[in-house]
């Protein structure tokens, strides 16, 4: 079986290393993208069958995405009527109802317990990443709406990945989950500011429909998940029960009424987008959440939350798909440039955040956090955004290649990381419990 599996990867590696011959050498624009395509979906099935590859095997799928809408882009503006990019949005929103499932009020209590490391990341965050974004947008001479794009991605909250990679790498976790929760809160009061500040010369920003586009995509989502591990976890007293339902009521109506009143909508407007909202965020995931504690015994908590991971990868999987099918133009003239600058960006910020965290003197644990929390950016956001400013197709180009790009070298990072600690444990002499043990 062992064998089968190397000859599998071995195979599917070198159908695509043909492919690349053959669409380069030959010029033959009708086998060569086909054949890409099948290994590199052989490839991305052979990593799975390899414990070292598995994490990888994501990527390639992205990879899969890209290369079938740079070839065949047609086929991804539309089904029928309904045009493809309409998805993005609810994609984006299912992924941040995952993070609010998987959060609660408690998860703020960071704030109080860690305080120094909280203010450092969060901080770091929104200055690091939006000037590294400025300075990159005025090196590289991009059209305006590309550079604008690539400040769009530097100024979001930072992405659910940097937990993931936060436990990869033995990082302060809770910390990691704490900053994240803040930068996501408070995104929607400091990302169109920050917009129009340094990207505002790109394109033309309207920061009060940028903060409801961010509320409607980033804190809705995740009010409905609060309200959903609420009802499911069921832990909280009445009266607590209370002043959260309350105050997510508020954050809804609030919403609906600045909507309303930005896009000078009627009282019936008012009233049907409030009752969408309540119905979808609100009252929905609460009778979910009553249904699922039901059938604990039959779906557990592990196979809801291996449910909304996959929705999670599969949106951002069509999200690059459609992405990158409405601006192949835009990226065949400035994709290996694009992917310089957004190399360069995650880099930057991954090594600022990691060296600013030991400079305001962070432990070990706490400045890898910060590093992951600075350098990883939410590209879901960042592209949602970029729809609801009618620019998917130059502005929403940088978070589309951000996104795969951070997953990459986060996973290196957390693995450098995790190996340089079996070494310090390889070298360290063995402590007296360590020997007490022995004798």
């Amino acid at each position: 079986m062992h064998r089968f599996r190397k000859l599998l990867l071995l195979f599917s590696v070198a159908l695509t290393f043909c492919a690349g011959l053959v669409f380069w050498l030959r010029k033959d624009t009708s086998t060569g993208p086909i054949l890409l395509l099948v290994g590199l979906v052989l490839t991305a099935l052979a990593f799975l069958r390899f414990k070292s590859l598995r994490g990888f095997s994501y990527t390639v799928w992205i990879l899969v995405a890209v290369a079938a809408a740079m070839f065949y882009p047609h086929l991804f503006h539309r089904i029928g009527s309904f045009e493809l990019k309409n998805v993005i949005v609810p994609f984006v929103q299912v992924t941040m109802f995952g993070m609010g499932a998987h959060m609660s009020f408690s998860d703020f209590k960071g704030v109080v317990m860690m305080p120094k490391g909280v203010i450092i990341g969060v901080c770091c965050h929104f200055l690091v990443m939006p000037l590294v974004a400025y300075g990159l947008s005025h090196i590289f001479p991009f059209p305006a709406e590309i550079a604008g794009g690539v400040i769009l991605i530097g100024c979001v909250s930072s992405a659910m990945a940097s937990n993931v990679m936060s436990y990869l790498s033995g990082a302060n976790l809770a910390l990691a989950i704490t900053v994240g929760a803040v930068s996501t809160i408070v995104s929607p009061f400091v990302t169109p500011f920050l917009m129009l500040w340094l990207g505002g010369q790109y394109v033309e920003i309207n920061t009060i429909h940028m903060m409801i586009d961010i509320i409607n995509m980033i804190i809705i989502p995740v009010v409905a998940g609060f309200i959903f591990n609420l009802f499911y976890e069921a832990s909280a007293s009445r009266g607590q029960m209370v002043v959260q339902l309350v105050s997510y009521a508020l954050i809804m109506l609030i919403t609906n009424s600045v909507l309303t009143v930005i896009t000078k909508g009627s009282l019936l407007d008012f009233v049907y987008a409030t009752l969408s909202s309540f119905f979808w965020f609100y009252l929905l995931p609460m009778l979910g959440a009553i249904f699922f504690r039901k059938v604990k015994d039959t779906v557990s908590r592990q196979q809801l939350e291996g449910g909304l991971s996959f929705a999670a990868m599969l949106g951002i999987v069509v999200n690059t798909v459609v992405i990158t099918a409405s601006g192949r133009d835009n990226l065949l003239e400035v994709g290996g440039l694009l992917i310089i600058t957004c190399l360069l960006h995650n880099v930057a910020g991954l090594s600022l955040g990691y060296f600013l965290a030991r400079l305001f003197g962070l432990p070990e644990k706490d400045r890898r956090t910060i590093a992951f929390e600075v350098g990883m950016q939410n590209g879901g956001v960042a592209t949602g955004l970029a729809l609801q400013m009618g620019k998917v197709a130059t502005l929403g180009l940088a978070s589309t290649i951000f996104g795969p790009l951070q997953n990459i070298t986060g996973s290196a990072l957390a693995n450098w990381f995790k190996k340089k600690d079996h070494r310090g444990e390889a070298k360290s002499p063995p402590g007296i419990e360590t020997v007490r043990q022995a004798v």
